[in-house]
């Protein structure tokens, strides 16, 4: 009788090695990241001294270098944004800073310098990986080729320097130099960096080949199709750039409130300066009554009702396993309606087993029996199905008797003598030789329909049985999806470069409805920009080299950690550092919670700023009080954020509340 094997334990082996080096510039080689350092460190030094009363001159000198460590920087910016005739936050900012010291208040003016030097060491640590990342995809393809000359001789070049219709010799293991076609020769080619398919495809006289993909033991003759220029690989790069160009439009949003705020709080303290020394006030008072307004019109409490909210959330799911690079990220977060999953290594583990045993009536084996034969003669592979039906007998404990004889054809099969019987372990394109009555075939078609992969078992030249070999679905996939649904109001889109059937029958058991398989990276990012031409700030989750183009071009990216590629890895906004599936759903969640912080604090640190300018101009706010109602805002917003760093905030996230 048939079965469908139980899953077996997960293995702790990573399904798929990275695919690119790192190449990662180290935070400390970039100098606003130094100057940030600096200046926090001298910060944290000098605060305990201001605050127990400390003769100025053990803190002074610390304050004055935190000021000239983290406000050049964004200083000398501003200054040069002058001489352009625009005015930016951060000049406004240093000038703030120096104001607050001018009047005696310089713990304010330190701790709004070190905020902003450490969000530009922020974004400059950003950029950086994001080139990172770019550089590291342009490792995937080779440097050189072995091309072919017309009298069959050999010629090592460049990669660059293939052209159409130039003909080249991929040896076992090498990686393909460029896009093309088989022109004779047999292999299985791993281009889960392209395609994201987990196992290795078959290749053979006329397939098409990608540039970066690793040849497997067979050697292949393959004529260039396309210029090193128009790789996938190529595009991949240009897609990932343009794709990260597309989100400047937000960046040019943010300077122009900057610009507003920094034009009309410059102009406002001049007025209040200039205007009653015009009218004949005395010089001392006017000049408090304006430097009091710099204080009480400072934007620290503003910063601080986004920042806290937004840290706090990024240090919780950092605890529970979930990387989110930068507030803008997480604020991002909680704006996604839609939905685009990858399926192999996101909805799944990448890991192909054995799901089905399937003697043939007649056959006179057990299932026991026939995974034995098979995983005997497959043992000595090194092919990811073989493997799976080595870990399948191993997981039933089954005692394996020693192959001879063994011999594997790429894309077909293994044979080997077990126990003096011959045994053939193969597709059924090989060992059916075109029996489509054989009761094998109808076995194997029904898995295939099913969405597996059909291994038949052949005995001294009869078929026995048929396995059934699957990826692993995330046992939380189900839940994951139904979590996503529940949160955006859409069900999610699967995305996936592997065959219909399998990406069907994955799909159907996740719940997921709306599949599009096939897809090469370009298609992915086409159905991510489909999603946001109706009006979709669209999520997609992948881990693979062929999901980063989709990771660049979504509103926001999520890549799993544990066997991501370092290019998916450095694109996505977010990194699943353990391959929990289940802690995106509850991400988001968090992401609305900080958002609904941020939108409370800011209309506190509104209601403060704006109480205390009033009373600055339409009366006389003493500088003592001006600066409690501007601290005491700042305090009340931070601890407000603070809220989300407990773990009961990750459960009321979890929890949907």
């Amino acid at each position: 009788m048939p079965s469908t094997l139980t899953r077996p334990a997960a293995s702790g082996t990573d399904a798929r090695e990275a695919v690119a080096p790192r190449r990662r510039t180290r935070i400390f080689a970039l100098p606003e990241a130094r100057w940030a350092a600096a200046a926090l460190v001298l910060f944290l030094i000098a605060l305990p001294l201001h605050l127990t009363g400390a003769p100025g001159w053990t803190w002074g000198p610390l304050f004055a270098l935190t000021y000239a460590t983290g406000g050049w920087e964004p200083g000398w910016a501003g200054l040069q944004a002058l001489r352009e005739k625009t005015l930016d936050v951060d000049l406004l900012m240093v000038v703030a800073a120096i104001g607050a010291a001018a009047i005696g208040q310089v713990l304010d003016g330190a701790l709004l310098i070190v905020i902003f030097a450490t969000s530009g060491a922020l974004e400059a640590v950003a950029t950086a990986r994001t080139a990172d990342s770019v550089r590291g995809l342009l490792d995937l393809a080779p440097s050189t080729a072995t091309r072919l000359a017309d009298d069959g001789t050999e010629e090592t070049v460049p990669a660059q320097q293939l052209r159409v219709g130039d003909v080249v010799l991929v040896r076992p293991g090498e990686r393909v130099g460029a896009d093309g076609r088989v022109l004779d020769g047999a292999s299985e080619v791993d281009q889960a960096t392209i395609t994201g398919e987990p196992l290795p495809v078959a290749k053979q006289e006329g397939d098409e080949v990608f540039a970066g993909t690793l040849n497997g033991t067979g050697a292949l003759r393959v004529k260039v199709a396309r210029d090193p220029s128009d790789s996938v690989i190529a595009r991949i790069v240009a897609l990932v750039e343009e794709a990260s160009g597309t989100k400047a439009p937000t960046q040019l949003f943010i300077e122009k409130v900057e610009q507003r705020y920094s034009l009309g709080m410059v102009a406002a303290t001049l007025a209040l300066f200039t205007v009653p020394l015009l009218l004949g006030a005395a010089l001392q008072p006017t000049l408090l009554r304006a430097m009091t307004f710099m204080i009480v019109a400072s934007p620290c409490a503003v910063v601080l009702a986004t920042m806290p909210p937004l840290l706090s959330a990024i240090a919780n799911a950092g605890r529970h396993g979930v990387l989110v690079k930068s507030a803008v990220v997480m604020e991002q977060l909680g704006q996604i309606d839609a939905v685009a999953l990858d399926k192999t290594g996101t909805l799944t583990e990448g890991i192909p087993y054995v799901t089905d045993l399937r003697p043939l009536a007649g056959s006179g084996l057990s299932e026991e029996e026939l995974l034995r034969l098979a995983a005997a003669a497959e043992h000595p592979s090194e092919h990811p199905l073989a493997r799976a039906v080595v870990d399948a007998a191993r997981a039933r404990d089954l005692a394996l008797p020693v192959a001879e004889d063994f011999t594997s054809a790429p894309g077909t099969g293994v044979t080997a003598t077990v126990g003096g019987r011959r045994v053939a372990v193969g597709s059924p394109a090989r060992l059916l030789n075109g029996r489509t009555d054989h009761p094998a075939a109808a076995a194997a078609a029904r898995l295939e329909d099913e969405g597996r992969t059909a291994v038949l078992v052949e005995v001294d030249g009869a078929l026995l049985g048929v396995l059934g070999i699957a990826d692993r679905l995330r046992e939380e996939a189900a839940a994951t999806v139904a979590a996503l649904t529940g949160l955006t109001g859409a069900a999610p889109a699967l995305v996936t470069g592997d065959n219909p059937r399998a990406a069907a029958r994955l799909a159907h058991e996740a719940g997921i409805t709306d599949v599009r398989a096939g897809l090469l990276p370009q298609d992915k990012v086409a159905a991510v920009r489909e999603l946001e031409q109706a009006g979709r700030k669209v999520l997609v989750v992948g881990d693979g080299v062929n999901d980063a183009p989709a990771l660049a071009a979504a509103h926001t990216g999520i890549a799993m950690g544990r066997a991501g590629s370092d290019l998916a890895l450095e694109t996505a906004d977010a990194v699943v550092v353990r391959d929990e599936l289940a802690t995106i759903p509850t991400v988001v969640a968090l992401s609305r919670q900080a958002r609904r912080l941020v939108v409370q604090n800011l209309i506190i640190a509104a209601v403060f700023i704006t109480g205390l300018v009033i009373w600055d101009l339409a009366g006389t706010l003493p500088l003592p009080l001006g600066v409690a109602g501007h601290e005491g805002s700042t305090v009340i917003v931070g601890l407000n954020g603070l809220r989300l760093l407990a773990d009961a905030a990750w459960r009321r996230a979890r929890n949907g509340r």
